[in-house]
């Protein structure tokens, strides 16, 4: 169980958005080695427009909405640097970024610990899958079957579903 300070009302709010931009954000990453722009700016959206909605409905206040847009700005800074030195890709900067206003403040480091397992597993899983050839002709024209860099969106979005999810069973006020 992953231990979280979002409340349950909140990730259930979110959750059903962000579970088609995910696959939308994984597929188009294992399939071609890029997150579209549109992905991470409809995340955005939903953070935007539903965010305001729970502050307009007296869930949130307007200043932890305001706040968590500094989670943003921060993990984008981060991205930007970390994509510089060729740490990361731009993509995966962006959508980290576009990700980091629903991760909860004090669940920071749960997060952390919880993208790194679903890099392992993933990584793991996109390895064996890629090796196996009737595995590869399912999509026989994914880039990621072929390039050596990963497709790190399958992990990101992996990991705010899983959140938003754990959030929505375990969160305050479940």
């Amino acid at each position: 169980m992953l231990i979280t300070q979002q409340t349950a009302l909140v990730a259930l709010w979110f959750l059903p958005f962000a579970i088609p931009i995910g696959i939308w954000v994984a597929w188009s990453d294992m399939a071609r080695m890029k997150i579209p722009n549109y992905a991470v700016l409809a995340l955005v959206a939903v953070f935007a427009v539903v965010g305001i909605g729970l502050a307009l409905a007296g869930v949130w206040s307007f200043e932890t909405w305001a706040w968590r847009w500094v989670h943003l700005v921060v993990v984008l800074l981060i991205g930007f640097l970390a994509n510089m030195i060729g740490a990361m890709g731009a993509g995966d900067a962006k959508f980290a970024a576009a990700m980091a206003p629903f991760v909860v403040r004090q669940d920071v480091l749960p997060f952390i610990y919880l993208l790194a397992a679903v890099v392992i597993l993933g990584f793991t899983l996109h390895r064996v899958a890629r090796a196996i050839p009737a595995v590869r002709g399912l999509a026989p024209h994914w880039e990621s079957w072929t390039r050596k860099d990963f497709p790190m969106g399958l992990c990101l979005a992996g990991a705010l579903v899983i959140y938003l999810a754990a959030g929505a069973f375990w969160g305050v006020g479940a």
